[in-house]
């Protein structure tokens, strides 16, 4: 990660759409901050006894159109400003797709690959212990994110529920199916990527099983999207993951590579030439995509991207000057808060199916995820012509124009 403030990035990106919109300077206002920031330390006992206290926040933006939703991640670099930066871009996400929740984060400051199953257990309870007067199925709904799965949600939900005194799942998304989870959840995000990817593919006469890909990131995002595009026939000639990359121009398969990572500890070891994170964003291909942490493709190195395709599956992978810069060079992105919506989508799908009680199986998911992602490309990249401005703007276009015509209601 570079010195950028992603919190400041995260208000340039709003304010920038609001005086596009020309909108009354106090949404502005509004939605510069989020409504609520709660940062809490939780002590833990570890294995060899000692308790060590850990921080960490929740940060919720706006609920203009509905109750936070947003992912919880386990890294040692979580600050406030990163989850309050997350969450507004949350926030538009989920005004973009037209899901009817508002922005929400949070993470704890940790290292997890220090930490045995039994401390990361004792961790994720006692934070959800610690922010649950804030988070429930009405207020606040959490998910997976860096470093988290379904196994820490079964870990919260079943902790909050023995705060509460009976079975809440709706309080957290990403849970495991016998625990109220969704069907596709877990290569959601990837889906949603595929799906928005394939559909810039087509701008450029272009299709999957033609396309050359780039992958920065092999967790679950970048590894599940990797093994859709696979089989749908792209070629990935480079992928990396926090310890390097790899580069083969005859191709690599994710799957083989993924039993490389399990057993060796990291994507270099697969067969190809061992390149840095910083060589992969600029190898030449048809589809770079981000799928790691914030601030990879800067102004630094944006000169030197070749893909024709940049799509983000990471939150904030490109700062907004970089962003110009590869419009100007003809570079369609397809901005996180559509790509990496797919996560969300199927997260509100499965709430929907907590309320109700009625499950829907994987094909049904699928379709009305790619249906929902479809539209709001189709959206988007309309707004992007009508207004000749680049996606990333004409995303947040249509998001901040959904959010003030609800905040309008709301301050009458």
């Amino acid at each position: 990660m570079t010195g950028i403030n992603v919190f400041e990035e995260a208000q340039k990106q709003i304010r920038i759409a609001c005086e596009k919109l020309e909108v009354d300077r106090g949404y502005y206002e509004i939605l510069k901050q989020p409504e609520r920031v709660m940062e809490v330390s939780f002590p833990v006992r570890m294995d060899d006894g000692r308790v060590e206290v850990f921080t960490g926040y929740r940060s919720q933006h706006d609920d203009t159109l509905g109750p936070a939703k947003g992912g919880i991640r386990f890294h040692p670099l979580v600050t406030a400003d990163e989850v309050k930066a997350l969450s507004m871009w949350m926030t538009i996400k989920c005004a973009l797709v037209g899901v009817p929740f508002g922005g929400g984060k949070g993470g704890v400051n940790c290292n997890p690959k220090k930490l045995s199953y039994g401390e990361l257990e004792r961790i994720a309870r006692g934070y959800i212990r610690s922010i649950a007067p804030i988070v429930g199925s009405e207020k606040d709904i959490p998910a997976p994110d860096v470093y988290t799965n379904e196994k820490v949600m079964a870990w919260m939900v079943d902790e909050f529920s023995k705060l509460k005194g009976y079975t809440d799942y709706g309080v957290v998304t990403g849970k495991p199916l016998i625990l109220g989870g969704s069907a596709a959840r877990d290569e959601a995000t990837a889906m949603g990527c595929f799906i928005t990817t394939k559909e810039a593919l087509k701008k450029f006469n272009l299709s999957v099983n033609k396309a050359t890909v780039c992958i920065q990131g092999f967790g679950n995002a970048g590894f599940n999207l990797a093994k859709i595009l696979f089989d749908s026939g792209a070629k990935i000639i480079g992928v990396s993951d926090s310890r390097g990359g790899l580069f083969n121009p005859e191709g690599i398969n994710p799957k083989e590579l993924l039993e490389v990572k399990n057993s060796k500890g990291s994507v270099v070891y697969g067969s190809g030439k061992v390149i840095t994170n910083e060589e992969l964003l600029e190898l030449n291909c048809d589809v770079l995509i981000p799928a790691a942490l914030e601030n990879q493709i800067t102004e630094k190195n944006v000169h030197n991207i070749k893909a024709k395709i940049v799509s983000e599956a990471a939150n904030g992978p490109t700062t907004t000057a970089a962003s110009k810069i590869l419009y100007k060079k003809g570079i369609l992105v397809v901005p996180d808060i559509l790509a990496s919506a797919g996560g969300v989508t199927v997260s509100y799908f499965e709430w929907v199916q907590n309320k109700t009680g009625y499950y829907w199986d994987y094909d049904e998911v699928t379709q009305k995820l790619e249906k929902m992602m479809v539209n709001a490309f189709k959206d988007i990249f309309d707004m992007h012509q009508k207004n000749q401005v680049d996606i990333r703007e004409a995303a947040f276009l249509i998001a901040i124009k959904r959010i003030v015509e609800g905040l309008k209601y709301k301050l009458s």
